[in-house]
């Protein structure tokens, strides 16, 4: 069967590799500390952690993906606790949680069960594949090579500090793609189907169960009627393909 081919973009973390798990697994050590460093004054670990929240939020919104926001968010969560009941803050403490956030970055990377397979069954139906990530370079670079994406992606690999429209933009225009037949597949409605979206190309949004907050954002209807949600990787070979063959009909 002839398919019309595709030009399909890839998220890497929490679409093709775990990431958000290694987070929640440092945060919960985290909790654990601060809830210990400061039990006497009462503040509960639901407190610290819709704190961290925020300030992660903030800290991305204005900094972009760099890999030293984490611990820095971890510290500044510190330090509003030390201001708020009135303790000064200690240097031996603030290293400690630097430490922490960034052995985030330590962990063995893992793929999701049925990346190397889709990857193979897309390159094998002949569509061109691209991979879009946001983040340190050097951090990225080491995941990509260590699962050898190399071999899928090549020369087609887009690393940026910040991902947002903008960034999508230049990669869309660097490139000759053809919109109506370009895919953007991630996990953040923010970062990968928002952009997605307004530069007029189609997103498979991956729904994942613990999202990052930095991610979740609320889309207008319209938006929500031009996505295609799925739950897992493996969907993403049967959607590509009956798109491909449904554009190759059409186009006679």
């Amino acid at each position: 069967m002839k398919y019309w081919t595709q030009q399909v973009i890839f998220d890497l973390d929490d679409t093709l590799v775990h990431c958000n798990k290694y987070f929640d697994l440092i945060l919960g050590q985290y909790f654990e500390m601060m809830s210990g460093w400061f039990n006497e004054e009462g503040a509960t670990t639901e407190e610290i952690r819709r704190k961290q929240a925020e300030i992660d939020v903030a800290t991305v919104n204005m900094s972009g993906l760099a890999s030293d926001n984490f611990p820095k968010s971890l510290i500044a969560t510190y330090r509003y606790f030390c201001a708020k009941y009135n303790r000064p803050a200690e240097p031996f403490q603030e290293g400690q949680l630097m430490k922490l956030g960034l052995s985030v970055y330590d962990q063995e990377i893992e793929a999701y069960p049925g990346m190397v397979e889709t990857l193979d069954n897309l390159k094998h139906d002949g569509h061109k594949l691209h991979l879009y990530t946001g983040g340190d370079h050097s951090i990225q670079r080491r995941k990509i090579e260590q699962m050898k994406l190399d071999l899928y992606f090549e020369d087609r690999i887009y690393i940026r500090q910040h991902k947002n429209v903008e960034a999508l933009e230049e990669i869309l225009r660097g490139r000759p793609f053809n919109r109506e037949r370009t895919w953007m597949i991630g996990n953040s409605l923010r970062t990968d189907v928002l952009p997605a979206i307004t530069a007029g190309v189609k997103s498979i949004y991956l729904k994942q169960e613990n999202e990052w907050l930095y991610n979740m954002i609320e889309l207008q209807h319209e938006m929500q009627q031009s996505l295609i949600t799925i739950s897992s990787i493996h969907e993403v070979v049967p959607v590509i393909r009956e798109a491909a063959v449904h554009q190759n009909t059409s186009h006679g």
